[in-house]
Parts: C-alpha cells; structure tokens; sequence
C-alpha cells in the first residue's frame, strides 16, 4: 500500500521549497498544484521533482479545485495510491508521517481519512501565530473533521466525490461530512504530520480570515444543516443580534447598550475561563478571548456576504487574507 501527496499553494516563496523537501523522500508521487503564483513557485516544484499542474484560473480558485486537480494528475500518472496525502504549501511534513500514517490507515478498512498532529512553526512569532496554533492543538481519536492537511483513502475519496469546488471556505469541513454520511470513519491520531507557518502579522488578516471563516459557517451550514450549528448561532446573536438590540433599545433607554457590553463582558470571561481551563497561560488566555469575542463581527460579515452570493447567484470567490 502506498501513498502519493498533492501538494497546493500560490506564492509561498522558501515555505514550499522547505514542504518539498520534507515531502519528497518520503512519497511514492508529489504533484504540486499552483493556483496563479507570480513567484519561483513552478519553477521550484520542477527542481524538487515534483510534477506540477497549473490551475486554470480563468474559474475562479477555490482550494478544493486545486486539491481535486492534483488527485486527477496523480490518477493520470499510472495506477492511483491506496491512499493520498493533502497538505498545503505552507506546511511542512514531519519526518516519518506517511509511513505512521498509512500503518494505522491499513489496520481499519473502514478509516476514510488520518490525520495527526501540528503545530506552528513561530508560534509566538504574533498573538495570530498563537492563535493558530492552538486551533492545531486537538486530542487523538475518532473526529467530525479536520484540516485540509489529511490523508484520505483514495477509495473514500472517489465514493464522495472528491471536494466540492464551489465550496470557498471550511471545504475540508464540508468533504469530511460527506465522507462520514457515506459510512467512513475519521480519526486524529497522536503521531506528529505537519508544522504550519502562518506568519500572519497584521490585524486586517485576521479580520479577512475571521470573514471567510464565517463564509465557511454559511455555506457548509447550508449543504449540511447539521452541521457548525452552534458557530452560526454564536455568530448571529453576538455579531448581529447584539449590536441591533443596543442601538435600536438606546432609542428607548440609554442603558441598554451598557447591558450589551456586559453580556459581551460575560461572554468573554466565558471564553477566558475556557482557555485557561485548556492549559493556556493566564496573558495568552485573556489575549486570545479578546479576538475570539470580537471575532463574531466578521464571522456575520462572511455569512451576510455568503447568502447575499447564494441570493443573487453570483461567484462564490476566496477571501483571501494572505
């Protein structure tokens, strides 16, 4: 049983030489898919050995395409893997992971997906670099979803379909629930796979990612009801319901907009308490709650932003960030 990987990025510069060469000796196959870089990136993926398809960016990029791409080029090469291993560009492969990997994905035939553990490269590089950071950090054992950086058996990944390409944001949350409505089991397991490095260093990034993570609520809420259920909620009372109860109730009394800000002052003592519970130290604690209390604003932006799309059927495109 072997394993092929698709690699996908767009202008990561040294971070995709360095995840090349943590990929490379360890796979049977590495395609590159490159979604429109204006760098060395092409370039770099040839040099590494790695076969490259370019995105045809005439539609517009979702990564869902480019991972649904790579997996074609791998099936054109010759006789496809038993399993594929996804991983973005700006990550980098730990040492060993697919053979870990592959052992535990062979010992249940009814695994769809494996994926392990990450973490960031400078985590306290920025509070942004932290934050990612702990959304890396995840117990072992069976899951709803993870990231995109997952192995996937390829015989699971043909029964769904592959990604849904239209889907703009949380599309390793939305193929991960069809995978598990078609019988697969997923599964974290406490081996290291990749280190992510987000070097995000300004607050306008974290805001556009908060927006496309709200996209992702929205849209993925919308194919699977069930599903980011409570994310939804969270989002519509705290970044709208909130906020139009202070000013329209200010009409009537003044005092309503003080009883606002201390159910945000409650909820953010909440997610506090929460993190610390987590094990965070008490400064990263309060820091983090701060933008995971305002993260709710851009989390409706990206949800208003979604139906609006989905109301006037126009393109679904990427919030990009980077």
């Amino acid at each position: 049983m072997t394993v092929d990987v698709v690699l996908i990025g767009r202008n990561e510069g040294v971070r995709l030489v360095n995840s090349l060469a943590s990929v490379m000796p360890q796979a049977r196959r590495v395609v590159y898919v490159d979604s429109g870089s204006s760098d060395e990136s092409v370039a770099n993926a040839q040099k590494a050995g790695a076969e490259v398809v370019n995105l045809d960016m005439s539609v517009p990029f979702t990564a869902a395409r480019a991972r649904n791409a790579g997996f074609d080029a791998l099936n054109a090469l010759g006789p496809p893997a038993r399993a594929v291993q996804f991983l973005d560009g700006d990550c980098t492969m730990a040492d060993g992971w697919l053979a870990k990997g592959l052992a535990r994905l062979q010992l249940h035939e009814d695994l769809g997906l494996i994926t392990g553990q990450a973490a960031e490269m400078r985590r306290d590089a920025t509070v942004y670099n932290q934050m990612f950071d702990v959304e890396w950090k995840r117990p072992a054992g069976e899951i709803l979803a993870c990231s995109g950086n997952m192995m996937v058996r390829t015989r699971a990944f043909e029964d769904v379909g592959g990604f849904d390409p239209t889907v703009i944001a949380a599309e390793d949350d939305e193929f991960c629930t069809r995978l598990r409505k078609a019988g697969w089991r997923l599964e974290r397991i406490a081996q290291d796979m990749a280190r992510h490095d987000a070097n995000m260093t300004r607050f306008s990034q974290w805001w556009k990612r908060a927006e496309r993570t709200g996209h992702g609520f929205a849209q993925v809420g919308h194919l699977h009801p069930d599903y980011f259920v409570r994310e939804r909620h969270r989002a519509w009372v705290y970044g709208a319901i909130l906020p139009g109860i202070a000013v329209i109730g200010a009409i009537v009394w003044t005092g309503v907009p003080l009883l606002v800000l201390g159910v945000y002052g409650m909820s953010y003592a909440r997610t506090a308490k929460g993190l610390l519970a987590d094990g965070l130290p008490r400064t990263e604690a309060l820091h983090h709650a701060v933008y995971l209390t305002l993260s709710k604003f851009p989390n409706v932006i990206g949800m208003l932003r979604y139906h609006w799309r989905r109301l006037t059927q126009a393109q679904m495109r990427i919030i990009e960030y980077k």
